[in-house]
């Protein structure tokens, strides 16, 4: 393992990050804190608590995740989708180092990003609501694994994208909705039973569950199948990366 060249693409990678903290923190923070204002506190003061839990508390975790997703991807997406853009991708493949090396510099860095913000947005939602976390550990767990592996999967659409336009269309048309129709204001079991069916068929579903049951001891779906999901789709991306590298798909050309 060359630790050093990780350590390269890592640090590169998270310099960007301190150049543009307008653009990569502190706007998905200030979006995320609207919707506190205007769910958790203007909404979620007239309605009635869901599960034991008061409406701003519970969506806290849809909150987090929403950004998670969204920010994972676009961090990862990006971040190799330039060296591709500039042709100094060529420099990175010709170098001694292995592709394992690649996607841990540039997939660890975006997921560092990505659990930084979930940490600020977390602390920022204590301004606005009290919450609890029952399951300090878990939280902390799912937080990094959904961070990791939507880090894999923008690191997969940053190689398969020819252009800017296609670096958003996977995260607004198909991860955006698939969040905000995951429960991330509501509780499944609010739907009607035919609906609710049709739910358990988005992936998101099973993310937004564990993560809220890490914090208030509640799921839509059990959490084991919460953590079997995010494995799932994990081992997924980790083989669409591998085959990647094994074909040069759009790397050699």
């Amino acid at each position: 393992m060359n630790i050093h060249a990780v350590r390269a693409i890592y640090k590169f990678e998270m310099a960007r990050m301190w150049r543009t903290l307008m653009q990569s923190i502190a706007s998905p923070v200030i979006s995320t804190c609207l919707y506190f204002v205007v769910f958790g506190s203007a909404i979620g003061s007239r309605m009635v608590s869901i599960d034991g839990i008061s409406y701003g508390a519970f969506i806290i975790p849809g909150l987090i995740m929403m950004s998670l997703l969204s920010q994972s991807i676009s961090n990862s997406s990006f971040g190799i989708y330039m060296p591709r853009f500039s042709g100094t991708i060529y420099e990175v493949l010709s170098a001694p180092i292995s592709f394992v090396e690649v996607v841990l510099g540039y997939v660890g860095a975006a997921a560092s990003k990505s659990v930084i913000l979930g940490v600020l947005i977390l602390i920022t939602a204590r301004l606005f609501v009290d919450y609890e976390i029952q399951h300090p550990i878990w939280m902390f767990t799912f937080l990094v694994l959904t961070a990791v592996t939507f880090s894999l999967f923008g690191f997969i659409i940053g190689i398969w994208a020819d252009g800017f336009e296609k670096l958003q269309i996977i995260p607004l048309m198909i991860v955006t909705p698939l969040a905000f129709l995951g429960g991330s204001f509501y509780s499944i079991s609010m739907l009607p039973p035919f609906w609710q069916t049709v739910t358990l068929f988005n992936p998101v579903v099973y993310l937004i569950s564990g993560f809220r049951w890490s914090f208030y001891g509640v799921a839509d779906v059990s959490v084991g199948i919460s953590l079997a999901m995010i494995a799932v789709f994990l081992i997924a991306c980790l083989l669409g990366i591998w085959w990647i590298f094994k074909t040069g798909y759009r790397l050699k050309s």
